[in-house]
């Protein structure tokens, strides 16, 4: 999904406004395996995925990789409390597949928030989704099954399982890999 139609989903811009916005906003290629955001060190950028998939992941006190969310087309994609309040990041930003991404720094989405009021009431209301997102996420960790677990992330991210290693997938779903096959094959 491309940027414009992601905002026009959204909110009411003009084509004036949003030629601006765009604007903003810096295209990349980004390969397979890149990490963007490195976990203590301060996220520069908020992303939009164009194409691709990519997630957020932090390292357990034994060097686990644990993943927290998945991102895919259309999305936002951030280390947030990072890139919000300039802090270290907690987690790692890495790509997944060959994707296209659009990036922009807090000091122009800072620009365009006063800019355009529009914009602050698009910002309130990525908020709101990522922080919905964020409570589905440890909702489902503290009171599903492993079946509606894994269910439930078939329902946000439909095809993943065709995208993402299992052991990702694992991660993400905070199971071993082990009872992510036997759900998989009852499954079929």
């Amino acid at each position: 999904m491309k940027l414009a139609e992601f905002l026009h989903t959204l909110v009411d811009f003009s084509e004036e406004e949003l030629e601006d916005i765009l604007s903003h906003f810096e295209r990349k290629e980004v390969s397979k395996n890149e990490i963007l955001v490195e976990q203590g060190k301060i996220c520069r950028n908020l992303y939009f995925v164009e194409k691709g998939i990519a997630r957020n992941y932090y390292l357990n006190s034994d060097g686990k990789e644990i993943t927290q969310l998945f991102f895919g087309e259309g999305r936002f994609m951030s280390s947030l409390e990072s890139f919000f309040q300039e802090s270290p990041s907690t987690y790692y930003l890495e790509i997944l597949e060959d994707s296209v991404i659009l990036s922009i720094t807090k000091e122009q989405l800072d620009l365009l928030f006063d800019r355009y009021h529009k914009m602050e009431r698009l910002g309130r209301l990525l908020a709101t989704e990522m922080l919905t997102k964020l409570v589905h996420k440890i909702n489902a960790i503290q009171f599903q099954s492993a079946r509606e677990r894994y269910d439930f992330m078939l329902s946000e991210y439909p095809d993943i399982t065709y995208r993402v290693p299992l052991g990702l997938i694992a991660s993400y779903l905070g199971m071993s890999q082990e009872t992510l096959s036997r759900i998989r094959k009852r499954k079929l």
